[in-house]
């Protein structure tokens, strides 16, 4: 394969087994009931249960990050599961003004409805935005398979005006997404950039991730130039100086755009940028159904799964289920 060096051939078979993985359900209900699987997804999962995802989220905002909310679950397969996942964002709208917590959540619109019908999501999804409105809070509508994007973009654009404070996700890793974001600019709304966790065919995204990181880097100055308040979620340290180089020459304020981060990874980075005054917001995933979100996580860099074996060895596991570790760590 022309360009492309011999050893991300054995990270992309890896990854590719890990995205597969994901969409095993038997799988993840076995995984939820192995005493080991749960604390170790403790790492990246804050919790369970709404009310220790509220505490972790306490803890959090105590160390200077601000935080997105993703109450876990996607691909209903009914109009009354797609009601109740629609519920449990209401009920956590309601909890994160009630305990005075940053009013941010993100939602898949799979978990919405989406492939149950127009009428379903359009429901579900007009729902949280009016609570939203009502709370004055932030919603981002996550992006899903390039298969999902036109209709994802279209649900954003027609919803939109029930609660403007509603943004978007852009991936860097398919092709089409340059012409999105010129759009997106044009209507001023809200993009969360990231490079994409889903095995996509070459027809429609870059294969490696040289192409990837080049579309990611141009895409971002874009929206650091003529964006509205753009959310970079990334751990890759040479496109996050990238941007701050990028930023510090055309003069654009910190307070301009944001850098995101999953709970759980890069904590190390997470907080050398807080400590360099730039805006970290953590995406922190709570629920049951974590299997998919813990698989892609890991499929998005395959050195994930070193990389987490050697974390947990070195702090040992998480032990309340928050993320949190036995030295004390957030």
């Amino acid at each position: 394969m022309t360009g492309t060096p011999t050893r991300e051939i054995p990270e992309r078979a890896l990854r590719s087994l890990l995205l597969s993985l994901s969409h095993q359900r038997a799988l993840g209900r076995a995984a939820v009931r192995v005493p080991l699987t749960r604390p170790m997804v403790g790492r990246f999962v804050a919790g369970q249960r709404l009310d220790e995802a509220l505490d972790a989220l306490d803890r959090i905002h105590g160390a200077g990050y601000r935080t997105t909310v993703d109450v876990l679950g996607e691909s209903v397969s009914s109009a009354e599961e797609a009601g109740v996942a629609a519920e449990r964002y209401l009920e956590t709208l309601g909890a994160l003004a009630d305990r005075g917590l940053e009013r941010n959540v993100s939602m898949k619109l799979t978990q919405m409805g989406l492939d149950i019908g127009h009428a379903t999501v359009r429901e579900n999804v007009s729902r949280v935005l009016r609570r939203a409105e009502e709370l004055d809070a932030f919603v981002r509508i996550d992006m899903e398979d390039h298969a999902k994007t036109d209709a994802t973009l279209a649900i954003w654009r027609e919803l939109r005006p029930l609660h403007p404070e509603t943004g978007v996700v852009i991936q860097s890793a398919l092709r089409r997404s340059p012409a999105d974001i010129e759009a997106i600019i044009e209507e001023r709304g809200r993009v969360r950039l990231c490079k994409g966790a889903y095995n996509e065919p070459a027809s429609v995204a870059h294969p490696d991730k040289a192409d990837v990181d080049a579309a990611y880097a141009a895409m971002m100055e874009r929206l650091l130039v003529d964006g509205v308040y753009p959310a970079f979620a990334t751990h890759d340290p040479a496109l996050i100086r990238h941007a701050v180089r990028f930023a510090r020459e055309k003069r654009i304020d910190r307070d301009r755009f944001e850098f995101q981060m999953l709970f759980g990874v890069r904590r190390d980075l997470q907080e050398r940028l807080l400590r360099a005054d730039y805006r970290v917001r953590l995406y922190v995933p709570f629920g049951s159904e974590w299997y998919p979100y813990f698989m892609r996580r890991l499929a998005e860099r395959p050195a994930n799964v070193l990389f987490m074996l050697r974390a947990v060895a070195r702090e040992g596991l998480p032990r309340d289920g928050s993320g949190r570790t036995g030295s004390g760590q957030a």
